[in-house]
């Protein structure tokens, strides 16, 4: 993983070599007499190479334990410390090295939560990284905050470092938490109000939490801007800084190379020559599954995972661009059947399409059954036939130049979404707690799924630009809800919308809050899905990414 850097220097050394010989040659200070001294030994660059990378390797791997006894030696010592060391570990993106030594501190941090020790900062963060854990934590514990007319106390306004702390934590809400729902709408305000008189280096901090919670943003992408706006005194932060550093030139090593076989795959497959109306963009397929499964251990899990990942937009492109309706109708009904003599009638271009989806999701599937001892065929095959149906559903109420209710098109939009796809093959591909209860919940599209789907479906529908140019139809659950509602202005469908995303991300929260079989790899997926949605879907006025485009600059070519 740390090849790139290794090579890095290897090569610097090797051309500052061959620089000192070819200046002493244009110098003509060259030894030209008989050289009677032994021949040197050729260098071997392949063995400095290696011993570089094995250098990199052991330093990184005493600074981490290094740190893992500072963070189970101060935690001990003193609850908040040990709070905000978890918080810095997961803002920079490196908790995965951590998870033993977080697990076993929150665990006993929940008993302190019961009795709300603490200042508003310590409470609030408390809470926040408690649920984050997946600890059910009541909303009450802030209650100590409040005057006796329910109100939070006014004195607070001068706490911004409580008030951040609030912000973030009320984010966590479910359904009927009505003080996490003040707690967002008082610290809200208050920290809008603030960065009127704070300093600049104050007011980007209070920016960058009003902007991006933590629990409804990536790690990947918010942990350089952390990197440079944390400061203290504490001696811990500086090691932890270098630790990221070195993790994060790692990672991204690691990511490049995925690229590189990703492109290759992709190339080899062969269906940018064949298709050409489809979109060819490997690169930001791969992203998906970089923000979905973050620990690098999971390599050939994003490599797979991006595959299917490729085929959603390549489908996407055939029903929402160039297929006819009699076309898209029989391919869905060939994907629903999912057999070879089932494609004769089919034009040759989703014949191709066809063959493809047909050996890719045999390919997985033996990957899984050969690794995990389970085979998805069926579970494959049925998602993917729920997604074209999905699509073909849409294509008949364009076609037809009608819209449908609001309530139907946002119940059919969560399927075409096509995060089930994405989450199905994540499932699996990851092969853990695969039992027959498990796989059955899971081909029902549950909660942990649908609602990251609907948050997608109703991001995107906010957007007024086309998706990337294309020439096709797509709806929107606003243009639904303005048909349905004549007397309604955009604004207050656009109102309504955000405010149906806020109530997903609620149902999301008791999700992850709630006892289910799959594991907390996958749940997390789940949620990346969902903090990926505004970088993937966040159009500018020449229906550009400049988040996406900022993410992918950061993860892949940025440095630390």
């Amino acid at each position: 993983m740390v090849q790139l850097n290794a090579t890095l220097d290897l090569n610097k050394m090797c051309c500052n070599q061959r620089l000192d010989v070819a200046m002493k040659e244009l110098r003509g200070d060259s030894d030209k007499r008989k050289d009677t001294s032994p021949p040197a030994k050729p260098i071997n660059y392949e063995t400095e190479h290696t011993r570089n990378m094995d250098d990199i390797l052991v330093r990184h791997s005493h600074k981490l334990e290094s740190f893992r006894n500072v963070l189970r030696n101060l935690a001990e010592l003193e609850a908040l410390e040990g709070l905000n060391m978890i918080d810095a570990v997961q803002r920079l993106g490196i908790d995965y090295h951590f998870q033993q030594e977080i697990d076993e501190i929150l665990h006993k941090q929940m008993n302190m939560m019961i009795s709300a020790h603490g200042d508003l900062h310590e409470v609030a963060l408390r809470f926040r990284l408690l649920r984050q854990q997946g600890y059910f934590v009541p909303d009450d514990v802030f209650n100590k905050f409040k005057e006796n007319n329910g109100m939070f106390k006014q004195d607070l306004s001068e706490d911004i470092k409580g008030l951040m702390s609030l912000y973030e934590a009320s984010h966590l809400s479910t359904e009927g938490e009505d003080i996490l729902v003040e707690a967002a709408r008082f610290s809200g305000q208050l920290l809008k109000t603030s960065l009127s008189h704070l300093d600049h280096h104050q007011a980007r901090i209070v920016g960058n939490t009003l902007g991006n919670p933590h629990h409804k943003s990536l790690g990947s992408f918010m942990a350089k801007k952390f990197f440079f706006t944390s400061q203290g005194t504490h001696t811990w932060l500086n090691l932890l800084k270098e630790v990221a550093k070195t993790d994060f030139n790692m990672v991204q090593t690691l990511h490049q190379n995925e690229i590189r076989q990703i492109t290759i795959w992709w190339k080899e497959l062969g269906l940018a020559k064949e298709l050409k109306f489809a979109r060819d963009q490997p690169l930001k397929w791969y992203i998906w599954s970089m923000a979905c499964l973050t620990d690098p251990k999971l390599s050939e899990e994003r490599i797979e995972l991006t595959k299917p990942i490729s085929f959603i937009y390549l489908i996407d492109d055939i029903f929402d661009v160039y297929g006819t309706l009699d076309e898209l109708t029989l391919f869905t009904e060939a994907v629903k059947r999912w057999e070879m003599t089932a494609i004769d009638h089919l034009p040759d271009y989703m014949k191709i399409c066809f063959r493809a989806l047909d050996d890719i999701t045999n390919e997985i599937s033996l990957k899984v059954y050969q690794k995990h001892g389970w085979n998805p065929l069926h579970s494959l095959k049925k998602t993917w036939a729920s997604l074209c149906n999905a699509f073909l559903v849409e294509a008949k109420w364009f076609a037809s130049g009608q819209q449908p209710k609001a309530e139907e098109y946002l119940k059919n939009g969560i399927v075409s979404s096509g995060v089930n796809v994405v989450l199905v093959h994540i499932f699996f591909l990851l092969g853990q707690n695969i039992t027959k209860e498990s796989v059955e919940l899971l081909d029902e599209t549950p909660a942990i799924i649908s609602s990251t789907a609907a948050i997608l479906r109703l991001w995107d529908d906010l957007g007024s630009a086309k998706d990337e140019n294309q020439d096709g139809n797509d709806g929107s659950y606003v243009k639904c809800y303005l048909e349905e509602h004549p007397g309604c202005s955009i604004e207050e469908a656009q109102e309504r919308t955000i405010n149906m995303i806020s109530d997903e991300w609620k149902h999301l929260n008791k999700e992850l809050l709630s006892p289910n079989p799959f594991s907390a790899t996958f749940t997390t997926a789940s949620l990346n899905v969902a903090r990926m949605v505004p970088l993937m879907y966040s159009y500018d006025d020449n229906q550009g990414l400049p988040l996406l485009e900022e993410y992918m600059k950061s993860m892949l070519y940025g440095t630390a």
